[in-house]
């Protein structure tokens, strides 16, 4: 079920908060997991049974954890068969099929050994199995573990961040779920994030689709219109995935949870290493802290044994992205310019010599810009092509009719989406909160007048039936 669909706005969304907020304190835990577990299945309900087992078998694992508590050896056992088993469960759905076909396409002796895979990859998997698997490592390093079920299945399952994140730790969560509070200034900033990231999803992303679609599937580029299609799907994902991370977390702001913030302003970053800073936070930060940091990080007594450790990162990074050469390729490329940006420390010279600060900025803007093309295209060889393309290679002209066209159309929208992917709106709303008399008042009543119509303008386009899917669902 989508947020952005009219039978979560108009059904779901209300049916569960408001039961929610008649039932007690005692019995919310497990509306809300009925709830989300319905939420879940709504689009396909076979998939529903691969979660219960993903929730049971992690519940387990735990349990035998911290019940062995004082033998090393069977606490380890135990931790090892829950990493064997996550990425087992996420392997067989989500890289199995990749697996087969590449070993059929590269050994074609092997079509005769076994035959293709065609597993039907179950929504959100890679972020629920994500959490269940930090649950489990955090209490095999001594967080307290949770021995109901039902409220180990509401952590797993919670339907605001269930399918496209943030990445909840449950360290997080915990406290909350055991009691929490719901107040009306807790309610109403997590109803204007919710709106927030609904108009970034319906009025941003999804126009600039139009132009991303458009371009990236062109059987003929000029180079304005393939710069013009790059810019437009940086700024498309980017509002797509915020969008939904601000819905997620506006949506636990009004059960009563808190969620970590996922995205900080990346396409400000004057380096890479500050784009993966800002960008997917909770991603990055489960690299660093369940694999980076268990490797050395950079605490380490050799540069190989730093590269190795950011070698492995990144390649999971980019296998974690999807089962294609494309996302192995660009975590590659980002993996190979963060190991030079640490071993050159360029990261701190960028902050003392301002001219290498522009144009290292422009520059990593730039990778960031390719390393989408990456991330968009169908396979390597449209890649290629396209980034060809950009430089004049393989073109059809500088300009032509169709970049005009596209151009003439979207202009508008294109500058909206770079100027709110920066932070100018924010900066200029917290000068007239503390210039003006009353400013703060002034700049709220603005904001709830201004995010209501363009919310009200939102749903006349989800009616219309305009949206489309998240672009994250596929992860």
């Amino acid at each position: 079920m989508l947020f952005t669909s009219l039978e979560f706005l108009f059904a779901f969304f209300p049916i569960t908060f408001g039961v929610n907020f008649l039932l007690p304190k005692k019995a919310r835990n497990y509306w809300l997991l009925l709830a989300s577990l319905f939420f879940y299945a709504w689009g396909e309900p076979s998939f529903l049974i691969v979660m219960l087992i993903s929730i049971l078998f992690n519940y387990l694992m735990a349990l035998r954890i911290a019940e062995a508590d004082g033998n090393e050896r069977v606490r380890k056992l135990f931790l090892a068969i829950t990493v064997i088993g996550n990425i087992g469960l996420l392997f067989v759905y989500k890289y199995m099929n990749f697996v087969t076909s590449t070993l059929h396409s590269m050994i074609p002796s092997t079509q005769e050994m076994f035959e293709g895979t065609e597993f039907v990859l179950p929504i959100g998997i890679s972020f629920f199995t994500f959490q269940a698997m930090s649950y489990v490592i955090d209490v095999y390093r001594g967080v307290p573990v949770q021995k109901n079920l039902a409220y180990l299945g509401l952590y797993i399952s919670l339907f605001p961040q269930l399918i496209a994140g943030p990445i909840v730790r449950y360290t997080t969560v915990a406290d909350e779920i055991n009691s929490r509070e719901i107040t009306p200034d807790r309610f109403c900033k997590g109803m204007l994030r919710f709106v927030k990231g609904f108009n970034k999803k319906v009025l941003l992303a999804n126009i600039l689709a139009q132009v991303a679609d458009a371009s990236f599937g062109a059987k003929e580029l000029s180079v304005a219109f393939a710069w013009f299609g790059a810019l437009c799907y940086a700024l498309q994902i980017f509002f797509d995935f915020s969008g939904y991370s601000e819905m997620a977390i506006g949506l636990g702001l009004m059960l009563g949870f808190t969620f970590l913030e996922n995205f900080d302003y990346p396409y400000i970053s004057k380096t890479i290493t500050e784009f993966w800073r800002r960008w997917h936070i909770s991603l990055g930060s489960w690299f660093r802290d369940y694999i980076y940091f268990p490797l050395g990080g950079s605490h380490v007594k050799s540069k190989l044994r730093l590269v190795f450790n950011l070698s492995v990162v990144w390649l999971a990074t980019g296998i974690w992205h999807g089962a294609s050469w494309n996302f192995i390729l660009w975590g590659a490329l980002y993996g190979l310019i963060i190991i030079v940006e640490k071993l050159l420390s360029i990261p701190k010279r960028v902050e003392t010599v301002r001219p290498l600060r522009v144009g290292y900025q422009i520059f990593s803007m730039l990778m960031v810009l390719f390393g989408w093309v990456l991330f968009r295209a169908a396979d390597l060889s449209f890649a290629l092509d396209y980034l060809k393309a950009m430089f004049g290679i393989g073109s059809v002209g500088y300009i032509g009719a169709t970049a005009r066209l596209y151009f003439a159309e979207f202009f508008v929208i294109l500058v909206a989406g770079i100027l709110c992917s920066t932070p100018i709106f924010r900066f200029m709303r917290e000068k007239l909160a503390t210039r003006l008399k009353n400013g703060l008042a002034i700049c709220n009543a603005v904001t709830y007048t201004v995010q209501a119509v363009l919310f009200l303008i939102s749903v006349s386009f989800i009616i219309m039936d305009s949206h489309n899917p998240f672009i994250y669902f596929n992860f």
